[in-house]
């Protein structure tokens, strides 16, 4: 049966259960046909984690390390028959910005340039600003004639030819007043500027380490932190002009400004290192949180390769992460039909899960049919953590017409996904109270068994989310029989003492009122009337009372003569 079949055999079910409650059912009251809106389900996303979920969870490293376990175990959990062993390479190329008009480098001591003529240049201390031109105030360096100590020259603002490698003196570089460790490779290309970052690739993991990770962290999962960034460092490297960028499309590098003394140590307590998988580097893929379990490569990235070491495994000690679980979010039916591209009104939404437990499709069920949308791109939409998330559905039909007093009533609906869910009633000027502990179906639905005496509302709720309300109107049981020639005699249940009761005759395609009686404190009542043969008669009670809505009797026929 497809997802819109069952959401609407759910309604079907309620039908049924109503006209099978008896035969007052079979004689609607006066008006008791109600008009049935449903309430916009309400949608609510809980989730687990923060990140795309494969490779070393950061707060489960740290859970790891708070438990004494060393890094190269860490590691060893999160990628598993990966080994240890040395860089090949010692140096990386890192972007640090292009496409710009214009940018400022210096240092609080003098540098020196090699442009691209292969001439020298000396730059005093300072800050420049540089154009396309390449202009700097600089000392060029003259080759000394015979044994005279060459003297130097008083700085001349040139234009010099590109692309300038600018190399530190004694004090780090500046670029744009952020300050890193190496050299520059400034270029110009379209009168737009680029800058590349020449530095060690331990002097490059300094600034690292720290934006990636929390430098106060134990000394342990810092190192694993260290290790795992020169390894991804390295397997990412681009080739080209440059090898990686210094931002999260490689690594997050804030230079000089961003480094740690701690950090700083777990990159020299593990210099060199890098993880291998089969006599290669390893692309050591990591993510803030997992939410207890991280997941397949080939599973959030569909078409990947599979990669023995980028498996979903067990986070044991991820439950420290504040990220660990996150929500519930509210999300209106509008909201959640529009990001889903279904058309019309939304019944429903449903997960399709991959084998590491994580969303791979979510599934819109609108009244014109199905639309479906990769998980990944509805993260992206509302912003959410991971793709290890649900959603929540709570959605109570209305019932389809009026309850008589006493009468059992079959309230059916979804509860999906979200913990505990409890069917409330609230009669009036009450507070909502638990009506029942709901045991949905394997796919949310479920009908529930309920008996109001009066006008009430039901409602859904998990915790602080509710559906919202449904109304259950309900009419007196009235009784009519004839006892003597002219006298009518009937009951009220419940028994509205001191009510009126109208009795009416049908009279061609109209009821008109030929009597009136009074309910006695036991809910009964007598009315003396000219009995016409053959005549059909009922009792109204026209004016409800105590949440009641009008009521009417079954017709009762009387025979001719």
């Amino acid at each position: 049966m497809s997802p819109v079949a069952r959401t609407r055999a759910v309604a079907v079910l309620l039908a049924l259960s109503l006209l099978a409650a008896g035969p007052a059912w079979a004689q609607p009251a006066e008006g008791s046909g109600v008009a049935i809106t449903q309430p916009a389900p309400t949608f609510a996303v809980t989730g687990r984690g923060w990140g795309h979920g494969v490779g070393m969870s950061q707060w489960g490293a740290y859970g790891f390390a708070r438990q004494g376990s060393t890094y190269d175990r860490i590691l060893a959990h999160y990628y598993a028959g990966t080994a240890l062993a040395r860089a090949p390479v010692s140096r990386v190329r890192v972007l640090l910005l292009r496409g710009r008009r214009t940018l400022t480098i210096g240092s609080s001591l003098p540098f020196r340039v090699r442009d691209g003529a292969g001439a020298l240049h000396d730059v005093d201390s300072g800050v420049y600003r540089l154009g396309p031109a390449l202009r700097l105030p600089v000392r060029t360096r003259a080759k000394p004639k015979g044994k005279a100590k060459p003297q130097p020259p008083a700085p001349r603002l040139r234009n010099l030819p590109g692309p300038l490698l600018v190399s530190a003196g004694d004090a780090p570089l500046e670029l744009n007043e952020k300050r890193y460790r190496g050299a520059f490779e400034l270029e110009v290309f379209g009168k737009r500027l680029r800058a590349i970052n020449v530095v060690g690739l331990e002097a490059y993991l300094y600034g690292v380490v720290p934006d990636e990770m929390p430098h106060d962290w134990l000394p342990e999962a810092l190192r694993a932190q260290a290790v795992v960034a020169r390894s991804y460092a390295l397997a990412v490297r681009r080739g080209g002009d440059f090898d990686l960028f210094a931002d999260v499309r490689s690594q997050v590098y804030g230079g000089v400004g961003a480094e740690e003394w701690q950090s700083t140590a777990a990159v020299e307590a593990t210099r060199g290192q890098v993880l291998t998988y089969d006599g290669r580097i390893a692309t050591t893929f990591f993510f803030s949180t997992s939410g207890g379990r991280t997941a397949s490569i080939a599973d959030v990235w569909p078409g990947s390769r599979p990669t023995p070491y980028l498996v979903s495994v067990q986070d044991p000690y991820d439950g420290i992460s504040p990220h660990h679980s996150w929500g519930p979010l509210l999300y209106t039916s509008r909201r959640l039909a529009r990001e889903l591209g279904v058309k019309g009104e939304l019944l429903d939404v449903r997960t399709v899960l991959n084998r590491s437990g994580r969303v791979e499709r979510v599934v819109g069920v609108g009244v014109e049919g199905e639309e479906a949308v990769l998980a990944s791109e509805l993260r992206r939409r509302l912003e959410l953590r991971s793709t290890y998330f649900r959603v929540g559905v709570l959605s109570l039909h209305p019932p389809g017409q009026h309850v008589p007093y006493g009468t059992a009533l079959q309230l059916a609906g979804i509860a999906r996904d979200l913990p505990n869910v409890v069917l409330q009633q609230r009669a009036a000027s009450s507070l909502w109270q638990t009506a029942a502990v709901l045991r949905p179906a394997a796919d949310g639905t479920f009908v529930a068994s309920v008996k109001p005496l009066a006008l009430t509302e039901y409602r859904l709720a998990s915790g602080s989310i509710a559906s919202a309300p449904v109304h259950a109107s309900v009419t007196p049981v009235i009784s009519l029989a004839l006892a003597e020639p002219n006298l009518l005699r009937g009951r009220v249940r419940p028994a509205l003492t001191g009510a009126t009761v109208i009795v009416q005759r049908l009279a061609g395609p109209i009821w008109r009122d030929v009597a009136g009686a009074s309910v006695d404190p036991r809910g009964g009542f007598e009315a003396r009337v000219q009995i016409q043969p053959g005549g059909s008669y009922r009792a109204r009670l026209a004016v409800p009372a105590r949440g009641l809505a009008p009521g009417v009797s079954p017709t009762l026929m009387v025979p001719g003569s």
